[in-house]
């Protein structure tokens, strides 16, 4: 198992204004590559403050000039938001520009904002997503593509530039439907799986709706990869814990209006108003890994021992947190957390290679 880290690159109170939270996650790359973080990922979202990653291509290009041994990931390219052709070029130029450090997460979106302004429909992103993806594959694989389609039609096109890792750059996926899990189980794709801040005790129902779509798409259930991503913040103050909880229910309500349509919008920032049924803050507290070394790594190891996943992805910097407090999470991370948890699990380097979870000793 290895981790990640996750840059959602919200805009909420920086200082610094787009700029800073840019500069944030120079500083957070960094220190996650120090620390020995695999990869780096970043997110793509249009038109609000949720996320200023409007092209993680463009920032892990822009990282790759900035570190030398994390891998670099899109998290995710929301593929029907693009035209095949273009984003498989850049996609392979990435792994270039990087030394062959790209990784590749693709997925459908799900904001209909952002779709509606792109002129695409979220109802048929599935398919969209099926067609453009069979493009893109031929590209990073064949060096050519070719493709008649009903929502996209191409000539014959022959491409000069192709990626480092051959056949492609590692995939990840966030989509859950199983026509899209076996075009990527084919080159080694893995599950991308996430609950949010609802955190732990919802991952278990949501691994499993991934885990039964795997299995219809004709792949077998037992032997799927997983790959995490949770709320992580490591403080021994009871007051800095729920300053964390109220940025990532912040966060939530973000996601509730895009994801349900029912924005209100202050020019582009979303004014993120309770959700129905909002629990106290309290829930978003004990729901994620928010807490001392100690308290962390135990949730952590429960995680592991339930999903043995093959990468762990975390999200320290959620709310637009001050990347003080994130950066001396993430430290503490490192120097704390995870010996604690090599401590009760073994080797990381091991976990995720084992067919069955992990025992509780």
């Amino acid at each position: 198992m290895h981790f990640g880290l996750f840059n959602l690159m919200g805009l909420r109170d920086n200082p610094g204004g787009v700029g800073g939270v840019i500069e944030d996650t120079r500083t957070m790359v960094r220190l996650a590559e120090d620390i020995g973080f695999e990869i780096a990922w970043f997110a793509e979202h249009h038109f609000t403050n949720y996320s200023v990653s409007v092209s993680p291509l463009m920032m892990a290009a822009h990282m790759a000039g900035l570190t030398s041994r994390i891998r670099l990931g899109a998290g995710v390219v929301v593929l029907p938001l693009y035209h095949p052709m273009r984003v498989a070029q850049e996609i392979a130029l990435l792994d270039q520009i990087s030394g062959g450090r790209a990784v590749l997460g693709v997925g459908t979106g799900y904001q209909a904002y952002e779709f509606e302004r792109y002129g695409a429909d979220v109802a048929k992103k599935t398919e969209i997503f099926l067609e453009y993806w069979s493009i893109v594959e031929q590209a990073l694989t064949e060096g050519r593509a070719a493709f008649d389609g009903q929502y996209i039609q191409i000539p014959e096109a022959v491409f000069t530039v192709r990626p480092v890792q051959r056949p492609l750059p590692p995939i990840y996926c966030t989509s859950p439907h199983p026509p899209i899990l076996k075009a990527i189980a084919k080159w080694g794709g893995m599950p991308f799986i996430t609950a949010g801040w609802r955190g732990s005790k919802a991952l278990v129902g949501i691994a499993g709706q991934v885990r039964d779509a795997w299995e219809k798409a004709g792949l077998d259930g037992a032997t799927m990869p997983v790959a995490l991503q949770q709320y992580v913040h490591i403080t021994d103050s009871a007051d800095e814990a729920m300053e964390a909880a109220e940025r990532a229910r912040y966060v939530g309500r973000m996601v509730y209006g895009l994801r349900s349509n029912v924005l209100t919008l202050d020019g582009s920032f979303v004014q993120a108003a309770p959700f129905p049924d909002e629990p106290p803050l309290e829930t978003f507290r004990d729901n994620l890994l928010i807490g001392d070394a100690h308290h962390v790594a135990e949730r952590l190891v429960e995680e592991i021992r339930a999903h043995n996943p093959v990468h762990y992805n975390c999200f320290f910097q959620f709310g637009d947190m001050p990347v003080a407090r994130a950066r001396r999470s993430l430290e503490r991370f490192g120097a704390e957390v995870l010996p604690l948890v090599e401590k009760a699990v073994g080797p990381l380097s091991e976990i995720g290679r084992r067919a069955a979870p992990i025992a509780a000793e």
